[in-house]
């Protein structure tokens, strides 16, 4: 704790620690970047799953409940399923595969996307 506490208290050794976390973050990242118009959608009912296949062949994923926690608010109609962002700001989350290592960063737009219910299906 007290090393915690010099390292982390020190606003150089503060700017070191950060810079590295920055950096094993980035390298977390891993595979490639793709937007959320990249998905297929899956719509269960209660719940909408949105899938991108890895290249090992399963997939990563990631659910309306987990987009609501994270501030998105979806919207669904007959043939178009909308995300909209509380944010004004772009945002991303980084999805692990199911079954390998590999990791994409997930972008959405700033406000609003709208996907076709038989987008990629």
């Amino acid at each position: 704790m007290m090393r915690a506490w010099e390292l982390l208290g020190n606003i150089q050794s503060r700017g070191v620690y950060d810079t590295k976390l920055r950096a094993l973050r980035q390298d977390a990242i891993g595979a490639e970047d793709v937007t959320f118009e990249d998905l297929t959608v899956v719509d269960a009912g209660d719940v909408v799953e949105f899938l991108y296949q890895c290249r090992c062949s399963d997939y990563y994923s990631i659910d309306s409940l987990e987009l609501g926690e994270m501030g998105f608010v979806l919207s669904r109609d007959r043939s178009t399923i909308s995300l909209q962002s509380r944010n004004a700001l772009p945002a991303s989350v980084v999805l692990p595969c199911g079954s390998c290592s590999l990791k994409v960063q997930l972008f959405f737009n700033a406000v609003n996307t709208t996907l076709q219910r038989d987008h990629h299906l």
